[in-house]
């Protein structure tokens, strides 16, 4: 059964229909893929007897003629997502013993395509974090190797480490992940992948632990864009019970892979080729407009000037807003409760021990930037910058069809690698954060490999709720690119 973990979504969608597996053999093969990859630490919470039996649902379905999008595929899905009856962490010791009595939309619609959940994946501590190295529960490890030093351990990218690591490793065909300033896409370029943030307000957020709520977006994580073009169709949709979902009609994704993108204007931002930029970066840049042209596109320069700003403005809005959601974990509610010999002593010390050191240093920034005297000249100042990020988006928008650019400055690092400074760590989504920004569908497709051998990204950027036109540019770029590389033992 070895062989079905290689499969993609779409190639299992036919084999299932011909009968040449069930749904059973299918999640059997993954459930023993993901015990053999547990080195990865991929996985907070594994629920293979309860994969088995949806597994067993989806058949007796596909038998009454009953066949969701998903019928059958086992998913992973990131443990910021709040499932019914299984524990969800956020990669937090605060979180210890939650178990939510209520269903994320995003896993409930996906569940209502037939999709078979193997469970919850690891990631930073409540999505802050990029490199996966912030869980309570440890990091998760890179399925890729260098070829110079193949005994280091590498990241996979953060937030969603876990779920690109899944996917790369072959221990699940497809995995939720959230994007706040990157989180899918980045760890997507880390893990050769592809991961795509939808506008935000295409996806629900009710149910997802939240970040930063003007900016968090789930997305899907797949091994393909068609894989990832079938699975957003699932996890998209209004929802009345998140007020920023958007009433917008859900086009067929997959439909949009049509391979003609002749005549499409395809932005090349002139401000995302810093000094410095990384030449194994640029040359699959180049590689990736030269594929474009090819293709029947115009590379057109453009200019995003208020991109300089987007790291630290991102800096200042989001752990605002963090300062403010993680505020709720007290110890009275839910989760961990470390008593103290008054309610405030209880709450300083349930927080002192349940959150991680980068979730507290956010949450101490974003409690500055919002204290009096501060506010003004941080915060609203920050939401005017992003006004400006999101306005270069627009102007640009009006001569190009989608923006071009690298996904990460590097590819995937080691362990213990650029993590004694967290302003380092932070320029990791230096390509990323503007898109968030902005709220703009940002997707990063596997585009070559570096000299060690490891995965490198492009990121494709498009207009609001455009994704259509994103998943088609970007499945004519995989077919140019041929990249079809797996870790090595996968």
């Amino acid at each position: 059964m070895t062989q079905l973990t290689s499969l993609t979504i779409a190639e299992a969608r036919v084999a299932l229909a011909k009968g040449e597996f069930t749904a059973q053999d299918l999640t059997q093969a993954h459930i023993k893929a993901v015990e053999a990859g547990r080195g990865l630490n991929a996985f907070i919470t594994e629920t293979p007897d309860l994969a088995l039996e949806k597994a067993k649902e989806s058949d007796q379905r596909r038998k009454a003629g009953q066949v969701g999008a998903l019928e059958g595929i086992p998913l992973g899905i990131k443990d910021l997502f709040c499932t019914k009856g299984v524990r969800t962490t956020a990669a937090s010791h605060i979180l210890d013993g939650f178990i939510p009595p209520y269903e994320s939309t995003v896993t409930a619609n996906l569940a209502q395509a037939g999709a078979v959940s193997l469970g919850k994946l690891n990631l930073d501590e409540f999505a802050m974090g990029s490199a996966n190295i912030t869980s309570h529960f440890g990091p998760v490890i890179n399925p890729w190797k260098r070829k110079s030093d193949p005994t280091a351990q590498l990241v996979p990218g953060g937030s969603s480490g876990g779920s690109a690591a899944a996917v790369a490793a072959g221990l699940v065909m497809g995995a939720t992940g959230t994007d706040t300033g990157g989180s899918i896409r980045q760890p997507a370029s880390f893990c050769g992948i592809v991961g795509i943030k939808p506008t935000y307000g295409r996806c629900s957020r009710w149910g997802i632990v939240a970040f930063a709520s003007s900016l968090d977006q789930a997305g899907p994580m797949a091994r393909t864009v068609r894989d990832c073009a079938i699975m957003l169709g699932s996890m998209v949709g209004h929802d009345p019970k998140d007020s920023t979902s958007q009433p917008i009609a859900v086009p067929d994704f997959e439909k949009a892979l049509t391979g003609d993108i002749r005549g499409l204007k395809v932005g090349i931002p002139k401000e995302y080729r810093p000094d410095g930029l990384s030449a194994e970066i640029q040359a699959v840049w180049d590689k990736g407009i030269a594929w474009l042209k090819d293709a029947g596109a115009t590379p057109v320069e453009i200019s995003l000037p208020a991109t300089k700003y987007a790291l630290a403005t991102y800096y200042i809005i989001a752990p605002a807003e963090c300062s403010s959601n993680l505020a709720r974990y007290d110890g009275v509610r839910f989760g961990l409760r470390v008593e103290g010999k008054s309610l405030d002593e209880m709450y300083a010390n349930t927080r002192a021990e349940g959150f991680g050191a980068e979730v507290k240093r956010r949450i101490l920034i974003g409690t500055y930037v919002l204290s009096h005297g501060y506010y003004d000249a941080y915060y609203i100042k920050a939401q005017k910058v992003r006004r400006l990020i999101a306005e270069d988006f627009a102007n640009a928008f009006k001569t190009v069809d989608v923006i071009l650019t690298p996904t990460a400055p590097t590819a995937a690092f080691a362990l213990g690698e650029k993590t004694d400074d967290p302003v380092t760590m932070w320029l990791n989504d230096i390509f990323t954060i503007p898109t968030s920004m902005a709220g703009l569908p940002g997707l990063s497709l596997p585009a070559g490999l570096d000299g060690e051998g490891l995965p490198l990204g492009l990121q494709l950027i498009g207009r609001p709720f455009d994704e259509e036109t994103v998943l088609k540019v970007a499945d004519v770029m995989e077919k140019a690119s041929g990249f079809s590389i797996r870790p090595k033992g996968v």
